[in-house]
């Protein structure tokens, strides 16, 4: 029996070892998911306070339930920071940080080194995954000869493919398993074995003819967000300059039933994904003298919308004659989007970076984030205000910056002096409402 197909043999008779390396926002579900299927897996991770929290029990994230890890324990699931045993497993599925770094770059230091570490370690038989979001180019450039060096075959012996995750934290209609999944492998028989890996636990695998057609995939959806949610905020500067509501504008033009998709303004964006990924593509361009300036020029107004956002608080406070600096502002809403808790790169860090540096008292509330101790090059440390009839008129301006569900808008409109709405949640007009 040939390598592939004892290694197919294995993932459709559930006795195959998945290894996930990275257990975050998307190496946990995944994790989850291929328990819930029936194959066991080992989680890898280099935090050995994120392994010892979850061989507790504990998962680390608000939309992942403690009981979820505990089932997976009972049937088997091990976290480790010993990589040694990925000999153990027969799948590996690289779910690893691609930041950018200081200079809006590619930072793939954790897919290299979370690939040098398990070379030592690879055998016949194994299939490697990267899911990681990075630039074209990535899998047969970074990863393949880095596997390389084992000295097994790649195609033959082990097996690579490229499977862009495509996690959406919270997200109540789309989880792990209902979210299709787009597979590009080296070669046809590195396709074969990843599809039939992922075929074991998503309901529906795509292939593609190769790990760059996955790798510029996700690329694209997640700029077509980018490109799209631009739009729609300069859309939104315009229109509030026009004193028209963009919402008013866009409910009305979704109503038609072709040519059109609603997308909404908000303080800029978010996330792990849409405020990083262009900038893989807007890199790897330049090595074939493109100058993507469409992208650049999207990624541009949206990072710019938290200035705006602050220019409208500030002709807010003007307008009842007072200035940024002394007042009394809290921030609605920490995290980058609504009923989560995940903080990456969201623009309500930046609004509040703002107001500190223009000498604003900053509080925030938050009922996903209940203690903020500094986040990246923000190094403050405040709690939640309980939001209450006293606690907004003891402020002189709110400002709305993540619309969660659990936020009481009639409590919030009828008690703070003054808001500032960035989410459309108020569409009627009143002299303490300003729209941002």
């Amino acid at each position: 029996m040939s390598v592939k197909s004892s290694l197919i043999g294995k993932i459709e008779n559930k006795t195959a070892v998945v290894g996930i390396l990275g257990l975050g926002y998307v190496g946990l579900p995944l994790t989850l998911r291929y328990m819930d299927v029936g194959l066991k897996v080992i989680g890898f991770d280099v935090n050995q306070d994120k392994v010892d929290a979850l061989n507790r029990g504990q998962s680390g994230f608000e939309h992942i339930g403690d009981d979820r890890v505990q089932k997976a324990l009972a049937d088997g699931f091990e976290a480790t920071t010993d990589m040694a045993r990925v000999q153990e497993a027969d799948a590996l599925i690289l779910c690893v940080p691609t930041p950018l770094n200081r200079y809006r770059e590619p930072d793939l230091s954790y897919v290299e080194s979370t690939v040098d570490a398990i070379v030592p370690y690879l055998r016949e038989g194994h299939l490697v995954s990267l899911e990681s979001t990075t630039y074209p180019g990535t899998t047969e450039e970074i990863v393949l000869p880095r596997l390389q060096q084992s000295g097994l075959t790649v195609g033959e012996d082990l097996f690579l493919v490229y499977s862009p995750e495509r996690e959406d934290p919270g997200n109540p209609d789309f989880d792990t398993q209902s979210i299709p999944k787009v597979c590009g492998g080296l070669t046809p028989d590195c396709l074969e074995v990843g599809v039939c890996l992922y075929d074991a636990a998503i309901d529906r695998v795509v292939p593609v003819s190769s790990p760059r057609a996955a790798e510029m995939t996700k690329l694209l959806e997640n700029i077509h967000r980018v490109v799209n949610i631009g739009l729609v905020n300069e859309m939104k500067i315009i229109a509030t300059k026009m004193g028209i509501d963009i919402h008013e504008v866009i409910a009305a033009a979704a109503t038609k039933p072709f040519g059109f998709t609603a997308y909404y303004p908000g303080p800029g964006i978010g996330g792990h994904c849409i405020p990083i990924d262009p900038f893989y593509l807007t890199w790897k361009a330049r090595e074939y003298d493109v100058h993507t300036k469409f992208i650049e020029l999207a990624g541009e107004i949206n990072t710019t919308m938290p200035h705006w956002v602050l220019d409208r608080i500030v002709d807010a406070l003007n307008s009842r004659a007072k200035s940024v600096k002394g007042s009394k502002i809290l921030v609605l809403g920490l995290a980058y989007k609504k009923n989560i808790d995940d903080l990456r790169e969201s623009p309500a860090l930046d609004v509040l970076r703002l107001l500190i540096d223009k000498g604003a008292e900053v509080g925030y509330s938050d009922p996903h984030v209940p203690a903020f101790r500094g986040h990246g090059d923000l190094q403050v440390e405040m709690n939640s205000t309980t939001l209450s009839r006293e606690s907004l008129e003891a402020v002189d301006l709110a400002v709305l910056v993540t619309n969660h569900d659990a936020f009481d808008y009639e409590l919030i409109k009828n008690h703070a002096p003054l808001i500032v709405d960035t989410r459309g949640v108020y569409r009627e007009s009143a002299d303490h409402i300003v729209k941002a």
